[in-house]
């Protein structure tokens, strides 16, 4: 038997990557802002506000969390054809799905285990999205394409139907993921009457029949008896009872059979209690703006945080609040990459949740910062503020990512950016080789470890074999710890490669830049979601044929 063809989604440019320069991140302690005083026990001040293109700072973030971020909540430009004011937004199809898997897969790669992704996006590219995230996250983890009432009434504009809902689709990391229940909006607790004045409080009539057949449940295929008429009452062979006959004697024991207002029903419901929802509702794949909010919603907050100047198509906190509710606990990380006017980090904050945040445009500064000051402050009274009860407190670290560590020089040759100092360096060189970056105040030559017995040097020096000699003799001083040092230096004079491994097992030397000037494109600041912004493809040179000059049909 031949095995199903897998499908995969196809696009011009599928097949390009780019080889992305692991950035290190430098904070920018006047940007940084935390609040004079503590409010609570559980404040949170490590959160991190990034400044700079948001593919290369997940690419910076990946050594540090890779598997620890338990919720990542996007709103990516919807590829609409819409110019907005903070983002151009109409790539065409094929570069937006090349740039958006790009970051899944590095987003994918930082979810805990446990994690999920949610993603809102519309109908231009909702069901592209879908499959391509079938391929990077696996069909099976695939949880919800949920859709969110944006709007309580059709566009003014509408002449075929009336579009009032986004996507969210949601996706699992793993099998570890958990969902949390919702509370009881008062729509729903609203629905829970108590006609015949039970003691118990309100209540609402559930079925009493379920999808199975006597066939396949024949336990559940058995008579009752109507308490006012004394009729015999058989379920439908197609559709039995939802409980034996056991629970139903029990049901009739305890008062919970509903046989209608006059008693005379000939079908019954069960009372259930809503004293006894005591965990809260399950998520469903319909959330109505009475749950989740709307745009309206979205900006009247905005206006209230920045008066005019709004940003646009922002989202609203409680949209955020129950995404957040249901895939996080206080204490967890989340990570939203486009963070447009800091909504999710704003929400996050408020609920006790740590967070990273990205953005590249200047809002970054007008929009993003003084919302989170106001949040930290206690002076932002709207969005979920009350429904949380919010008083204030905490901080965030902001951060820039740092230019590019290889430029070139005036003969055209790559050289260590001379904007890097010595720490600088030593930081992305760990990053590089995959050590983390932690300057020992005891060992000079200890500036990054990948255990506990290898670490790794870095200096722009030329190093002699005398002060190789001593650097062995320092790493090897202990015999009973034997510890191993990757060397990143200039160059070393006075002995061969092939000497050096000989005479110093310990030591691995590698030469700055040469060790790494082939591994990613230096010098590229912007992979952002804007065509203007994509690198030039590298001309063809192609050699004429006669068809070029006569035509395929020529003779």
């Amino acid at each position: 038997m031949t095995q199903p063809q897998k499908l995969e989604l196809t696009w011009i440019g599928k097949d390009q990557r780019p080889r992305l320069e692991p950035r290190i991140l430098l904070e920018d302690p006047e940007r940084s802002y935390h609040a004079k005083q503590r409010v609570t026990d559980n404040d949170l001040f490590d959160n991190r506000l990034i400044r700079g293109d948001n593919l290369l700072a997940l690419k910076a973030l990946e050594s540090e969390f890779s598997g620890q971020v338990k919720c990542v909540f996007i709103d990516p430009p919807y590829n609409t054809g819409s110019a907005f004011t903070h983002y151009d937004d109409g790539l065409e199809h094929s570069i937006w799905l090349g740039l958006m898997r790009d970051r899944l897969e590095i987003i994918r790669r930082l979810l805990a285990d446990d994690g999920s992704l949610w993603i809102t996006i519309d109908d231009n590219e909702a069901h592209y999205l879908k499959v391509m995230c079938d391929e990077i996250f696996g069909r099976a983890n695939f949880l919800c394409d949920i859709a969110w009432e944006k709007r309580y009434s059709p566009p003014p504009d509408t002449k075929d139907f009336g579009y009032v809902h986004d996507h969210i689709l949601v996706y699992r990391r793993g099998r570890g993921f958990s969902r949390n229940l919702l509370p009881l909006t008062d729509d729903q607790s609203g629905r829970y009457k108590n006609p015949d004045g039970d003691p118990r409080g309100p209540w609402k009539a559930m079925d009493y029949t379920c999808r199975y057949s006597a066939d396949e449940r024949p336990n559940l295929f058995y008579a009752i008896r109507q308490p006012k008429t004394g009729e015999e009452i058989w379920p439908k062979r197609t559709r039995v009872w939802a409980m034996s006959k056991e629970v139903h004697l029990r049901n009739e024991r305890d008062g919970r059979i509903w046989w209608g207002t006059k008693g005379t029903n000939s079908v019954p419901a069960v009372k259930n209690f809503i004293s006894g929802i005591t965990q809260g509702m399950m998520p469903m794949s319909l959330w109505k703006h009475t749950l989740a909010g709307h745009n309206q919603d979205a900006m009247k907050e905005m206006m209230g945080l920045f008066g005019d100047d709004v940003f646009s198509t922002p989202k609203p906190e409680q949209l955020i609040q129950v995404a957040l509710h249901i895939a996080t606990n206080p204490g967890d990380l989340v990570l939203d990459s486009f963070a447009g006017s800091g909504t999710t980090g704003a929400v996050a904050h408020k609920m006790g949740r740590r967070w990273i945040m990205v953005e590249l445009g200047e809002h970054c500064h007008t929009h993003i910062v003084p919302r989170l000051q106001k949040v930290i402050d206690g002076q932002d009274p709207g969005g979920v503020t009350q429904a949380v009860n919010w008083l204030g407190g905490g901080g965030f670290r902001y951060y820039e990512l740092a230019p590019t560590l290889l430029s070139t020089d005036r003969w055209g040759n790559l050289v260590i950016n001379p904007d890097y100092d010595a720490a600088m360096l030593s930081a992305a060189m760990c990053q590089l080789e995959g050590f983390t970056y932690a300057p020992s105040d005891v060992l000079w030559w200890q500036h990054g470890r990948s255990s506990e017995t290898d670490f790794i040097y870095v200096t722009t020096q030329t190093l002699s074999a005398d002060q190789l000699e001593a650097l062995s003799d320092d790493v090897g001083i202990d015999p009973h710890n034997p510890r191993s040092l990757l060397v990143c230096c200039s160059a070393y004079r006075g002995i061969t490669a092939v000497q050096a491994a000989q005479r110093w097992p310990r030591l691995t030397l590698k030469k700055i830049p040469k060790m790494v000037k082939d591994r990613c494109e230096w010098g590229h600041d912007d992979y952002s979601l804007n065509v203007a912004n994509l690198p030039m493809a590298q001309k063809k040179i192609v050699t004429p044929t006669q068809d070029d000059f006569f035509g395929a049909d020529a003779v």
